[in-house]
């Protein structure tokens, strides 16, 4: 039997038979759901709302939904791969209902795994760092914002590995705590040291801005120690305690601060894994209609399918 395409009917290819010259639509359900799954993977990675995938796919927006549940039931559980030399990312992002801990190849941006909780606890971040050596992965450096829980499973997990703080966070945290226009000189100063702290690029700039903040420090540690104290409960307090905060907050960090000057493969901030939160959050904004269940599973499919990309 000869047949011949013979046009398309509500986005499906029609056939016509050379016998008989009957028209006819082969009903084939693998291919079916083959076809409605690339429909799904737009609907999951850009940003297409049922609407338009109805009007550019010829199915109607209840089928596409009954469709894109069922796979979002089916949601896939993403794939460790056994790497060498590994310099991860580590972070979490807050949406209304739920936390999420992301563990991201800084190489290629691959998520080697992800965990749903309601926080950074130092138990489930052990666990998964732990989770992550047996499998494979040779952890050479992590990058993270410096959560005390995180540091914590580090130290616990991975005695040895480098740990970079993220200079980005480190930055913003200063620059709000000292405001745009700081009232006293020595927090003027300050800030100007915290604008540098991206522009360090060399050996040499690191020891330039070292020695600055440290002259910094001896030239205002009087103002630093400066107290207030409450003269009917005797309870006293730092006067000015978020430029202390500040100062302390570098004073802590800085033996992490710079290891990628060493080694350059090593990231200084953790911007790709925060790129990578801000695409999602996008994306799952659209679809603010979904379930707690639902969203949980879409977010289980963007970061399986943007691995596979």
């Amino acid at each position: 039997m000869s047949v011949i395409r013979w046009g398309k009917q509500l986005g499906k290819q029609r056939f016509k038979c050379g016998n008989c010259g009957i028209l006819f639509t082969r009903n084939d359900p693998g291919q079916r759901l083959e076809n409605r799954f690339i429909w799904f993977k737009k609907w999951i990675l850009e940003r297409q709302t049922f609407k338009t995938l109805s009007r550019d796919s010829g199915l109607s927006i209840d089928t596409l939904q009954h469709a894109f549940y069922t796979f979002l039931k089916q949601s896939p559980t993403v794939k460790i791969l056994k790497r060498s030399n590994v310099h991860l990312r580590v972070d979490a992002t807050y949406f209304k209902q739920l936390c999420m801990l992301c563990y991201q190849d800084h190489n290629d941006g691959y998520t080697q795994l992800i965990r749903f909780t309601d926080g950074e606890h130092f138990e489930e971040i052990k666990e998964d760092l732990d989770n992550l050596i047996k499998l494979g992965v040779q952890i050479e450096s992590i990058t993270t914002d410096g959560h005390k829980s995180i540091l914590k499973a580090i130290k616990k997990s991975l005695p040895h590995a480098v740990v970079q703080r993220c200079l980005v966070h480190i930055q913003r945290m200063c620059l709000l705590w000292l405001t745009r226009f700081p009232k006293h000189y020595s927090g003027v100063e300050l800030r100007q040291l915290v604008l540098l702290i991206l522009k360090i690029k060399t050996e040499n700039d690191r020891l330039q801005w070292s020695k600055e903040l440290e002259q910094w420090h001896e030239r205002h540690k009087d103002y630093l120690q400066q107290k207030t104290i409450d003269e009917q409960t005797g309870r006293y307090w730092y006067t000015h305690k978020l430029l202390r905060r500040s100062y302390f907050t570098i004073k802590r960090a800085l033996p992490n601060m710079f290891h990628y000057l060493k080694t350059p493969l090593i990231p200084h901030t953790t911007n790709g894994i925060e790129g990578f939160f801000s695409h999602l959050k996008n994306h799952l904004d659209l679809h603010r209609g979904l379930t707690l269940e639902h969203r949980i599973d879409f977010v289980k499919w963007y970061v399986y399918l943007s691995n596979d990309k």
